[in-house]
């Protein structure tokens, strides 16, 4: 007899049962927070401590619990807080000695008894290494002989039979992004010391690329004065293609801006538009931004207002042009 295969809408209760654990144990986590903070403050404390005499935090665990420990080393580091992986049963074979005095470490075990973590306990108590342990049993060895135990206990796992572990695991990854966050806010660690550590990829390029790297300048630039014919601005701006033509006076300095949008508001007058002066059609006093400016401001500066712009034209501190910068320009960057 061929078995039955479970229907769709059964996988989709599986799903939403699966969002609501995790989300009832995120939040009993909080409600455990706000009753009783000093279990954070202590190891907060403690990290910081570790980080401020140069030392680092070995973030261990095995299994599933190594992996999301992976993790918050890394987001530990990214974050500016010293921090790295080690695999329990590796530590067991030599590379304890990449632990030294001056560190801390964060131990992950949902059920605090992890054979290989409790093997780790009387080499770190031998040495003076401080360790937090993060478990689901706060009866376990782990947990009685931590420095400071926080509570990673879930009412169930997501998995339907209660073995894989699911909610317990986002619970702990949550965990570290909050203690990765407060150990930010203790530190100092702004958008600036963030770029440092991310400088490449779309995130680098976010938070340290210069209006000045993609602006538009030199011979790529339509600039007319302010007398120029309408009829010889949409020649030079279809040359250039920028969608936009810079007026300047004759030492520089911007006066305004017409648009491939100011070109068709203007063609309302007919034949009379190629007689008119680029002063007439300009947009004075245009939004500018600086060149030193980050890219990702110029952005902001372009989406964030009621009518959305797609050429901003970039000055010096004497408002003289020194570029255009396009929207499209931008998204393709980033």
């Amino acid at each position: 007899m061929t078995p039955v295969s479970p229907s769709l809408p059964a996988a989709k209760s599986s799903i939403e049962k699966t969002l609501e654990l995790e989300a009832t144990a995120l939040q009993q986590c909080l409600q455990r927070f706000q009753a009783d903070s000093k279990p954070w403050e202590t190891a907060l404390s403690l990290m910081n401590e570790t980080l401020d005499r140069a030392g680092k935090i070995v973030v261990t665990g095995v299994g599933k619990s190594g992996k999301i420990a992976q993790k918050i080393a890394a987001t530990f580091s990214s974050t500016g807080s010293h921090a790295t992986f080690l695999h329990p049963t590796e530590a067991l074979h030599g590379d304890l000695g990449f632990v030294r005095p001056g560190d801390c470490v964060l131990a992950i075990s949902y059920t605090g008894n992890t054979e290989e973590l409790i093997r780790l306990l009387p080499w770190l108590e031998q040495r003076k290494i401080p360790y937090i342990a993060l478990t689901g049993n706060m009866e376990s060895l782990l947990a009685k002989q931590a420095i400071v135990t926080l509570d990673g206990s879930v009412e169930r796992e997501a998995c339907p039979h209660h073995l894989a572990p699911t909610t317990s695991t986002t619970l702990a990854l949550a965990i570290g992004d909050a203690l990765a966050v407060g150990l930010m806010t203790l530190r100092n660690f702004d958008a600036n010391s963030f770029a440092l550590n991310h400088p490449g990829g779309s995130l680098g390029r976010k938070l340290t690329w210069r209006v000045e790297a993609v602006m538009k300048k030199g011979d790529d630039l339509a600039i007319v004065s302010p007398d120029t014919t309408m009829e010889q601005v949409i020649v030079v701006s279809s040359q250039k293609k920028l969608g936009a033509a810079a007026v300047a006076e004759p030492s520089g300095k911007l006066l305004g801006i017409i648009t491939d949008g100011d070109i068709r508001r203007a063609l309302a007058h007919r034949e009379k538009i190629f007689t008119m002066k680029a002063s007439e059609v300009m947009t004075a006093n245009p939004v500018t931004i600086l060149g030193e400016s980050l890219a990702q401001t110029a952005l902001q500066v372009m989406e964030n207002r009621p009518s959305q712009i797609s050429v901003l034209p970039v000055v010096d501190a004497n408002g003289k042009i020194q570029g255009l910068v396009r929207l499209h320009d931008l998204l393709h960057s980033f």
